[in-house]
């Protein structure tokens, strides 16, 4: 069983932000996160933190006291933002007394702390993924200290899991629930291993409690985390399987999702709890990365092609209205046009939902950093556009399948680009646009769905 903060660390954490919010000072912060949804959920426990202390969150980065950019190091493109960011702090820094802190996946990384050290001295704090309850006291070391000189405290060791800090959320009937941290897979490509640690699972009891007490204060849908969550065991006697079952008796939960699982690792008595429970999302992320079982192999991944197609065929027998979302990593070193092919195929028998796709980039301290065989850009962009015309035609084919439905849908709120429309998404992660009055935000509601605009749904409430 992982080991635990212990109480007494958090509530050390609790007297400093007490301390913070007694000293008479501006408050305004801005929280820059970048990342997976593991990054989103620890910046809402940063964001609790920084209400607890007195702060409040302004839209605007340029009006902030205190800035935090909590980081992201699985794609270099990534990186690049977050450093043209810290750039454009530099001068807006003295004008607002900002004290600009640094966190996340990337902190983990030595390369980026040097250089932050050379090249960003506008950066005060700097602290990584194992030790986020932590916040509060660098804070309050840096505001009580004269000094210019920058507060780093990185740990190259696998974290604690920690219960009991503050949280702010962004909606009141969704919320998202970290189940483990870290990941022992080491696919050659990623450097999840190496900045998030090795898996943690959380207590079953700690996870359950935090449901319960969302479901209480109005919560319906939940999306359980984990680097592989279906890999989630705190115990011998408990696995994600026994997890699932327990949250789906909880009233007031009426949506469970999960990201992300691994294909090596998705047993039968999983499959065997969605097809039984009303309430997980029949809609199953199943990451491929590649469709060539050489490339696979090179990638570390545990499975080949056979396997997965056969896992799929598995999860459909059993569970017939399943839908299918996944990622795919296009341009890995070695890959030869018949290895894309191979992708291609299995795109088209799978018949996804939703493709999230990338173009290979070399992430420093990889086995894939020093592989044979990296492919051109102008060949990796090439055969990219090719899986995104494939993609896009499924996905528009796909959506036409939705006209004349009608979906039970839970109202997220209004519709970010236009303020008298509200929104929400079908199980399967579809955008629904609709007319409706504001008191429906939080509610669940049946609608018809009237027409398909490529990345939205257009329907209208059933009286």
């Amino acid at each position: 069983m992982a080991k635990k903060v212990s109480e007494a660390e958090i509530q050390k954490q609790f007297d400093y932000m007490k301390k913070i919010s007694e000293i008479d000072f501006q408050r305004k912060y801005y929280i820059f996160t970048l990342g997976c949804k593991l990054n989103e959920a620890d910046s809402e426990k940063l964001a609790g933190m920084m209400d607890n202390m007195g702060y409040n969150a302004t839209d605007s980065y340029e009006d902030a006291n205190i800035v935090i950019f909590n980081t992201c190091s699985i794609r270099e493109n990534a990186e690049e933002k977050v450093f043209g960011k810290l750039g454009e702090l530099k001068n807006i820094k003295e004008k607002n007394n900002m004290i600009i802190c640094f966190c996340g996946c990337m902190a983990q990384e030595p390369h980026v702390i040097e250089k932050i050290k050379v090249s960003y001295p506008q950066v005060d704090i700097i602290f990584g993924t194992h030790n986020i309850y932590k916040f509060p006291e660098l804070l309050l070391n840096k505001i009580s200290s004269d000094s210019k000189k920058k507060i780093i405290d990185v740990w190259d060791i696998d974290g604690e899991i920690y219960e009991g800090l503050p949280v702010k959320r962004e909606s009141k009937t969704q919320a998202s629930i970290i189940i483990m941290n870290g990941c022992n897979n080491f696919c050659s490509y990623c450097i999840v291993p190496y900045v998030r640690g090795r898996e943690r699972s959380r207590n079953p009891e700690d996870i359950i409690f935090e449901v319960q007490e969302l479901a209480k204060d109005g919560c319906k849908e939940i999306l359980l985390l984990g680097q592989n969550v279906n890999s989630y065991n705190p115990r011998d006697d408990y696995n994600f399987a026994n997890l699932l079952q327990d949250l789906d008796k909880i009233d007031g939960i009426n949506i469970i999702k999960f990201t992300s699982p691994h294909p090596k690792d998705f047993k039968d008595d999983v499959i065997d709890v969605i097809a039984k429970s009303s309430k997980i999302s029949k809609v199953i992320h199943l990451p491929l990365q590649s469709g060539s079982s050489k490339v696979l192999k090179l990638m570390n991944r545990g499975y080949t092609k056979e396997q997965y197609l056969d896992l799929a065929k598995r999860i459909k027998q059993k569970i017939p209205d399943a839908m299918f979302t996944t990622d795919i990593i296009v341009g890995f070193p070695g890959e030869t046009e018949e290895d894309f092919e191979d992708t291609l195929d299995v795109v088209r028998q799978m018949d996804y939902e939703q493709v999230f796709m990338f173009i290979y980039s070399v992430r420093r301290g990889t086995r894939a950093e020093k592989m044979e065989g990296h492919i051109p850009e102008e060949v990796k962009s090439e055969r990219f556009n090719r899986l995104k015309s494939l993609s896009d035609k499924m996905t528009e084919e796909g959506m036409n399948k939705y006209v004349g439905t009608i979906q039970h849908i839970l109202v997220e709120g209004e519709s970010r680009t236009n303020k008298d429309v509200l929104t929400a998404r079908t199980l399967s992660n579809k955008i629904v646009n609709f007319e409706g009055s504001k008191d429906l935000i939080g509610k669940e509601v049946d609608v018809k769905i009237v027409s398909q605009h490529v990345w939205y749904l257009k329907g209208e409430i059933v009286k």
